[in-house]
């Protein structure tokens, strides 16, 4: 089991050369991707991830720097003349609801985001499924929605979203607000857990679904680089309640009794040991700054899997 953070950058500004926010996770043969930002296409072709060895993408919100690129991915990475997946994959990410954040009627939630990218790109789809006799990419893409109401009233426990013969995910809600909902991911196999944060404020809920993970990946904003450069206040206030400062992410990884802390999707100017210095201040364990195409096996061997409590 083998973590890959393909871009580590927050967006949707562009502040420096990593690649936007996308993570892959591989297991054996086969990975999973959660969040789809600027450059994850060339950077998963880069990794040697092939569309043939994809199984599910997970998308933590419906923020534009964590789903922009889904269509260059899946358009990318589909038919044989690419190596690309010719079984049916999984998209699972987050429902449109009316009555929180700044949902409301008519917004696109994942399943309407999908058909939009299928009809937007119907002329492409349908000439190449016609001259290359590639498969329908309709018929390929199974959609799931995290809705409100499939969680329930148990916002701050963890639940499941998918299972292959390789992982089981489970899922809970996170803090970042206007957004809602947005959730983090724990994946848990036969050699060990990660868990992502996605885009969040510090929260408990997090820090029970990331309960005696392998790898913890944990967002974090550098709030002080926002009030020096001059950006707006209200800009600088929505930094400040819907993301964590990397001190932050290590209080969030000592009460999982995360093994390992990653610091990603960066948001903010600074050097890489402003983000360790200040997450180790607060964390007892191993805390590493990712950058673009870094890779973090999960060395905790073990014979089962021992998900959330």
């Amino acid at each position: 089991m083998e973590l890959i953070t393909l871009g580590t950058a927050a967006g949707p500004a562009i502040r420096g050369p990593e690649g936007g926010i996308a993570s892959a996770v591989v297991i054996g043969d086969v990975f999973y991707l959660v969040d789809f930002g600027l450059g994850v296409t060339r950077a998963a072709h880069a990794a040697g991830l092939r569309g043939n060895r994809f199984r599910a993408g997970f998308l933590s919100h419906l923020h534009s720097d964590h789903i922009g690129e889904l269509p260059g991915f899946l358009l990318w990475n589909w038919g044989p003349p690419v190596d690309g997946f010719t079984e049916p994959v999984t998209l699972i990410g987050p429902g449109a609801d009316p009555g929180r954040g700044h949902g409301g009627c008519g917004l696109a939630g994942t399943r309407q985001l999908v058909a939009g990218l299928l009809d937007a790109f119907s002329y492409d789809l349908h000439i190449r499924e016609a001259d290359e006799a590639r498969p329908s990419m309709a018929d390929l893409l199974r959609v799931e929605e995290l809705t409100p109401d499939r969680i329930a009233d148990a916002e701050a426990q963890p639940f499941p979203v998918y299972e292959d013969d390789r992982v089981r995910v489970t899922a809970v809600l996170v803090d970042h607000p206007p957004v809602f909902p947005a959730f983090g991911f724990r994946f848990d196999s036969d050699h060990g857990s990660i868990t992502f944060s996605g885009d969040t404020a510090e929260s408990v809920a997090l820090s029970r679904l990331a309960v005696g993970t392998d790898i913890l990946v944990h967002e974090a904003v550098n709030l002080g680089f926002y009030a020096a450069a001059g950006f707006d206040a209200a800009f600088v206030n929505h930094q400040r309640i819907s993301h964590t400062t990397p001190a932050g992410a290590g209080r969030v990884a000592e009460a999982a009794g995360a093994k390992q802390l990653v610091l990603s999707h960066l948001a903010g100017v600074a050097e890489p040991d402003y983000w360790e210095t200040e997450a180790a201040g607060t964390f007892s364990g191993s805390v590493q700054v990712a950058r673009s195409g870094d890779r973090f096996p999960v060395r905790d061997s073990r014979s089962a899997a021992i998900g959330p409590v």
